[in-house]
């Protein structure tokens, strides 16, 4: 059972190797939704996210019989580098599977605490159901990623450090993938007071736990989509799963467009490098219907690699009008390169990218295809430039743009 005195037996125990993740207030989003906004940084921990509360707390309850046999789990990162770097403190062996999707590093950065990886399967379900198999195999001892309630017990200290230094918290917004944190979270919230609201918040491509509250039950989606790869999980965890029925208030739902445009959000206005999955209770900040009431959103994790970065950032421009591709034809004689120019830094557009070709037409007097790559201040500022350049005759039409990174 997740009791108050688990809860405060675990706060002692993973002060010994968390980082303290002070709220941080945040006036972009509090004058965006109306409410007094506040993150936990759990992007901050030294593996790179909460994981290593609950596989700290969990390990240091296992016997030396069980430590001494080897620990195994299934992971899509953040709980296979906490496991790992908890197994390295306690000098017990550790194998980690990882789905073979999983960033590079998340698997380096596993490597690096000295555990084993082992890549298998698409998604975290695949991972955990061959985990299973070899710790039956060799004899392992299995730490489960949210499917315990020692784990979970270890993540819902989170609750303890937000009420303890903000007491007149009123909501408080937590990512679902198993529903570890949530449940843990949650149960630690309404131990300390019934009226936080505990809103948890899930990729609208793997909604797992919120079809099973529909159902009434545990129930496995048929596949998951999503960028999130954190949350990533078709089947929610039935030990657990009775915590989450009691003590979350609703469930938020969150499409992948939403978590880029919170990810350049984050970067631009707080400077901070969020995972998807953590980025879940940012994007889910505009869809609480309330107003002057104090949201705590966890940021659950920040470990992402960098061509993903570059990807959600690349991704996060177009969707704002902030970067876009044009094509022009005009004919090809000198001067009309330079007209077209004019035209765009008349109206303070930049371009980044350009591409000349005399091949769009055997008629190069008549038609010769420019491809320019524009940045600009946003969609109206977009939609001036591409009126301006269909005004001086050179009938552009949009393109879907290359990298730009």
């Amino acid at each position: 059972m997740m009791t108050l005195e688990k809860f405060e037996e675990a706060c002692e125990c993973v002060k010994k190797v968390i980082l303290p993740t002070k709220l941080v207030y945040s006036d972009y989003f509090s004058a965006q939704t109306g409410n007094k906004v506040y993150f936990k940084p759990e992007n901050m921990q030294y593996t790179g996210a909460y994981k290593i509360r609950g596989a700290y707390y969990k390990i240091s309850t296992l016997s030396d019989e069980e430590k001494a046999r080897g620990l195994i789990t299934a992971s899509a990162g953040n709980h296979a580098q906490g496991v790992a770097f908890a197994a390295s403190l306690m000098r017990t062996k550790a194998v980690i599977v990882m789905p073979t999707t999983t960033p590079l590093i998340k698997v380096n950065r596993t490597k690096s605490y000295g555990a084993e990886v082992v890549l298998y399967g698409d998604v975290y379900d695949d991972a955990c159901a061959y985990a299973e198999k070899l710790a039956e195999e060799n004899g392992y001892t299995f730490v489960h990623p949210f499917n315990d309630e020692d784990v979970a017990t270890g993540q819902g200290t989170i609750a303890m450090e937000i009420v303890k230094e903000l007491p007149t918290v009123d909501y408080i917004l937590v990512p679902i993938g198993g529903g570890g944190l949530a449940s843990g979270v949650s149960t630690l919230a309404k131990l300390l007071n019934p009226n936080i609201k505990v809103i948890g918040v899930e990729p609208a491509g793997a909604n797992c736990m919120q079809k099973s509250l529909e159902a009434g039950k545990v129930v496995s989606l048929p596949s998951v989509t999503t960028i999130a790869d954190g949350t990533a999980v078709k089947t929610p965890g039935d030990k657990i799963f009775p915590y989450i029925q009691k003590n979350i208030d609703e469930i938020i739902t969150v499409e992948d467009d939403e978590l880029i445009g919170a990810f350049l959000d984050m970067m631009e206005n707080h400077k901070m490098i969020v995972e998807n999955s953590g980025l879940l209770t940012v994007a889910a900040l505009k869809h609480l219907n309330v107003k002057n009431k104090k949201v705590v959103s966890i940021l659950s994790g920040g470990n992402m690699d960098v061509i993903t970065i570059a990807s959600v950032v690349q991704n996060g421009l177009i969707q704002r009008g902030r970067v876009f591709t044009v094509s022009v034809l005009l004919p090809d004689k000198p001067g009309e390169l330079v007209n077209v120019a004019t035209v765009i830094a008349n109206l303070q557009g930049n371009v980044i990218r350009l591409e000349h070709n005399q091949f769009v037409s055997v008629n190069r007097s008549a038609a010769v295809e420019l491809v320019i790559t524009i940045e600009a201040f946003g969609h109206e500022h977009k939609d001036k430039i591409f009126n301006a350049l269909k005004e001086k005759g050179y009938r552009p039409i949009l393109k879907a743009p290359k990298a730009i990174f």
